[in-house]
């Protein structure tokens, strides 16, 4: 549950010094004095004894006590920044407060009136995000959740809806990604799901192991097969709005846990495999977010759930599997196994004809050698969605960069036994060939795939604190608005 909200259009400076964490948000502005900004004297003390300039405000974060106890923190924003650089301005600062886990927080806006309607929801998100702790399963919780924002300087009849609605659906992304794998196994995942989808009131429906055996959908079940359960399952689920003119198929990757199959991971390789469910779960927060802000748009959703395990029953390298669309394929590595799932999981996505679809999966290890963890890579069949998909990263200060889909990358996974090779065992520019691949199973709708390169960053990223970002889904809601 995130922290409520009270808003007041004055800043009371009583309030403020009566408050225990405060967090200032000043526009960088020279013309802007100190003795305007509440606590200033205190500002300007702090400023003396660090021996800082002015303009040097907002390089590192800026927090002191007052006499009476209050820790205030001072985000400054550079207005011509990036959404990027502004998050990070003010979760730098945000989080000094956070980290004593008070149950409210003030949060103060100054400026003009555009500066402070824009600090404001970037102030709210980033506390709203940061405001609750990820669970854990110590004995004893190490923070305490943000009980109540009091913002004073803006007030907004819409109560901010977006930027709770994302907030909320980043911390889902969050909680379900960073949950152990012997509590979410894909039977358990399955029943969460089912819980949420009675709360929000999403149609669903379940494509079993045994329905998509008897359906054909051999890419998938060749992943499956590996777990003894046969608890894996695609999961559909359906939001829809009377004003919507298009429907989006939204497709998540869901493995539970990789150990790689028989071409088995090290350890080192294996370890934090428990979040290459991640894509299902940016689905999910996307779809959430959707909801809480009744965005006039039909959703599709396709959640491919399983496991990749070592058993006798596995999948192995030669084998052909036929998957669902009827192409055949030649088994080359058995740790490449998100495209198998996704394969059939877009096939039946593109059977219902959706204006556009969109995967993602933390799919491929060379996308992480590529650009590292602070951006996502994207491929689509259409250069217009490419467009559209960078300019909600800059929107949403969760950035993407696009990579080429040339048809001669594909020639490279040419079979003499199958349709198509599912991957080459080099693995040069695998996160282009694994697109490549997919690319044969949307029967060439227009179609976008985020490899979440970013969905695990050391240090956080963006607004976000903790090393599971949940980047995808602040993006997504952009791209929603876009599309």
């Amino acid at each position: 549950m995130l922290a409520k909200l009270k808003q007041q259009a004055d800043v009371d400076l009583k309030y403020i010094e009566s408050s225990s964490h405060v967090l200032i948000v000043v526009p960088k502005r020279n013309d802007f004095p100190l003795e305007e900004i509440p606590l200033g004297a205190l500002l300007a003390k702090l400023l003396a004894r660090k021996k800082l300039k002015r303009e040097q405000l907002g390089e590192d974060p800026v927090t002191a006590s007052t006499s009476e106890g209050t820790l205030v923190g001072w985000a400054v924003l550079d207005s011509p920044a990036t959404v990027f650089e502004q998050q990070v301005q003010i979760r730098k600062v945000a989080e000094i407060l956070l980290a004593e886990s008070p149950a409210k927080l003030t949060i103060v806006v100054l400026g003009n009136e555009d500066e402070r309607r824009k600090a404001s929801q970037l102030a709210l998100y980033v506390a709203w995000i940061n405001g609750m702790p990820l669970p854990t399963m110590k004995r004893k919780p190490e923070s305490r959740p943000l009980e109540q924002i009091v913002l004073l300087g803006y007030r907004d009849a819409g109560n901010f809806l977006a930027a709770r609605a994302k907030a909320e659906g980043n911390f889902l992304c969050r909680l379900l990604t960073t949950l152990p794998p012997n509590e979410l196994t894909p039977g358990a995942y399955r029943r969460r799901i089912a819980v949420l989808a009675k709360q929000h009131a999403w149609k669903r429906r379940e494509f079993d192991f045994r329905e998509l055996r008897k359906l054909g959908a051999g890419a998938f079940v060749a992943v499956a097969q590996g777990s003894t359960e046969e608890d894996a399952a695609i999961v559909y689920l359906r939001y829809t709005h009377k004003r919507a003119r298009n429907t989006i198929a939204l497709v998540g990757k869901g493995i539970c846990f990789d150990t790689g199959g028989h071409n088995l991971k090290t350890a080192r390789g294996m370890l934090g495999m428990h979040e290459d469910m991640n894509g299902s779960a940016v689905v999910l927060g996307i779809l959430l977010a959707a909801t809480r802000m009744n965005l006039p748009v039909n959703l599709d959703c396709w959640l491919a759930i399983a496991q990749n395990h070592l058993s006798p029953t596995a999948y192995k390298q030669n084998d052909v599997i036929k998957a669902l669309n009827g192409m055949t394929i030649e088994i080359v590595h058995t740790d490449a196994e998100g495209r198998m799932v996704l394969a059939d999981a877009l096939t039946l996505a593109a059977k219902e004809e959706p204006a556009v679809i969109v995967d993602f999966a933390t799919l491929t290890g060379t996308m992480i050698y590529a650009l590292g963890t602070r951006y996502s890579g994207i491929f689509s069949n259409r250069d217009e969605l490419l467009s559209k998909a960078t300019t909600a990263g800059q929107a949403s200060g969760e950035r993407v960069n696009a990579f080429p889909l040339a048809a001669d990358y594909g020639t490279a996974l040419k079979s003499s036994v199958a349709d198509t090779k599912q991957c080459l065992i080099a693995g040069e520019a695998d996160h282009i060939l694994a697109a490549s691949f997919l690319a044969k199973f949307v029967n060439d709708l227009p179609w976008l795939h985020v490899d979440l390169s970013a969905a695990n960053c050391e240090g956080g990223l963006g607004a976000v604190s903790s090393q599971t970002t949940g980047f995808g889904v602040g993006w997504g809601v952009e791209m929603l608005s876009a599309l």
